[in-house]
C-alpha cells in the first residue's frame, strides 16, 4: 500500500481547488499515479518515484517537450503549472507533478484494426519528427553497443542457479528454466550475429506501449509517462514499439499490423527501409539477450511483470525462427 501523498502541501501550490478524492492508479510498473478529483475538476497526479527517472530538472526537461509537442498539435497531456510558474512540485524530498485528466482507455495492438494500427504508426513518427523539431541537437548520445553474449550466457547460468534454488518449485519456475535452456542454446548458435552500434540517434519518448497511450473512441487521446524520454536511435523504438503492441498471447507477432503500422511510421517520421531493417537486427538482439522480467523475479523478488513473461519468452525464439518474414514486415 502506497502512502498517501501529501495532497495539503501540495494543492497549496497549485490553483486547483481543495481534495475530494485521491485514488491510486494501478496500472504501470514505475511511479506512482493518482486520480485526483478536486472541487475545481479531476487530475492525474504524479508521483516520480523512480529514482532513475525523478531527478526535478530531468521531469522539467520531459515538461517542457510536452508543452512543445502539443503546440505542434500531438496529443499529450502537458503538466499544469503551479503558482510559482514551475511544473515540478519537491515535497519532503519527493517530486510531484499535475496533470489533466484524460479520459481514456488502453488499446493493445489486438484491439486496433489495420487502419488504427495506420494511425499509430504515424503517431509514433509524428512524436519523432516532433521531438526533432522542439529538442535541442545538443549533447547527442553515441548509440549503445550491443549485448555481449559472453555476458548474457554468464547470466543465464546465474539465473538457472537461481531457478534451481527456488522452493517451493512451481510452474513459473518449469517454464523460467525451459526458456533459459533454450535461449542458451540460441545464442551459441547465433553468436556471430551480434550487431554493430546503432543508427541514427534522435529524441524519443522511451517507453512507447499500451499503458502509455490513452485512446478516446477510435483515435489516440493522449501519450503519457514520459519518464524515459532521452537520445536513442529512433527506429529502434519504433520496432520496440511494435514487438509490445502487436505481440500475441502465444509469442508471434501480428504481421500484417505491424507491416500497416510501419509503413505509416517511415512515411510520418521520414525513416528508410534500411534504418528499419537494421534497427529490426538490433531489437532482435537485444530480445534475444535480455532477461529483465527474470531478473526482476529471482533478484528482486518482484512479480509485477510475470504475467508478461509467457509471450515475450516466446517472442525471441519464433523472432528468430522467422526472422526473415518479420524483417520483410517492418520494411516492405
Amino acid at each position: 500500500m502506497h502512502p498517501a501523498p501529501p495532497l495539503g502541501a501540495l494543492l497549496r501550490q497549485y490553483a486547483a481547488g481543495g481534495a475530494v478524492t485521491c485514488v491510486p492508479v494501478d496500472q504501470g510498473l514505475l511511479n506512482r499515479g493518482y486520480r485526483l478529483r478536486t472541487t475545481r475538476g479531476r487530475y492525474f497526479l504524479k508521483h516520480h518515484f523512480d529514482p532513475e527517472t525523478a531527478d526535478p530538472a530531468a521531469i522539467a526537461r520531459q515538461h517542457r517537450a510536452t508543452q512543445r509537442l502539443a503546440g505542434l498539435g500531438v496529443p499529450v497531456a502537458p503538466p499544469l503549472p503551479g503558482r510559482d510558474g514551475r511544473t515540478v512540485a519537491v515535497i519532503g524530498g519527493h517530486a510531484y507533478a499535475l496533470h489533466p485528466w484524460i479520459d481514456g482507455r488502453h488499446r493493445h495492438g489486438g484491439q486496433l484494426a489495420p487502419g488504427q494500427c495506420a494511425r499509430l504508426g504515424a503517431l509514433l513518427g509524428a512524436v519523432h519528427a516532433g521531438l526533432e523539431r522542439v529538442m535541442p541537437p545538443e549533447g547527442r548520445a553515441a548509440p549503445a553497443v550491443s549485448a555481449d553474449p559472453e555476458d548474457t550466457v554468464a547470466l543465464i547460468e546465474d539465473l538457472l542457479a537461481r531457478v534451481r534454488r527456488h522452493r517451493p518449485a512451481d510452474s513459473f519456475d518449469a517454464l523460467a528454466r525451459h526458456r533459459l535452456l533454450e535461449r542458451r542454446a540460441l545464442l551459441e548458435r547465433h553468436a556471430g550475429r551480434r550487431p554493430p552500434r546503432g543508427g541514427s540517434v534522435g529524441w524519443v519518448h522511451g517507453d512507447f506501449h499500451p499503458f502509455n497511450v490513452l485512446y478516446r473512441g477510435d483515435a489516440p487521446a493522449a501519450i503519457v509517462d514520459w519518464d524515459r524520454l532521452g537520445m536513442q536511435p529512433r527506429a529502434e523504438e519504433a520496432v520496440r514499439a511494435a514487438a509490445i503492441f502487436f505481440v500475441r498471447p502465444v509469442g508471434t507477432l501480428d504481421l500484417p499490423k505491424v507491416r500497416a503500422y510501419t509503413r505509416a511510421y517511415r512515411r510520418a517520421a521520414g525513416a528508410t527501409p534500411s534504418e528499419l531493417a537494421a534497427a529490426v537486427h538490433r531489437v532482435w538482439w537485444e530480445r534475444l539477450n535480455d532477461f529483465w522480467m527474470l531478473r526482476w523475479h529471482y533478484e528482486r523478488g518482484d512479480t509485477r511483470a510475470d504475467a508478461q513473461f509467457p509471450a515475450a519468452s516466446a517472442l525471441a525464439v519464433w523472432w528468430t525462427r522467422e526472422y526473415d518474414t518479420v524483417c520483410d514486415a517492418f520494411v516492405a
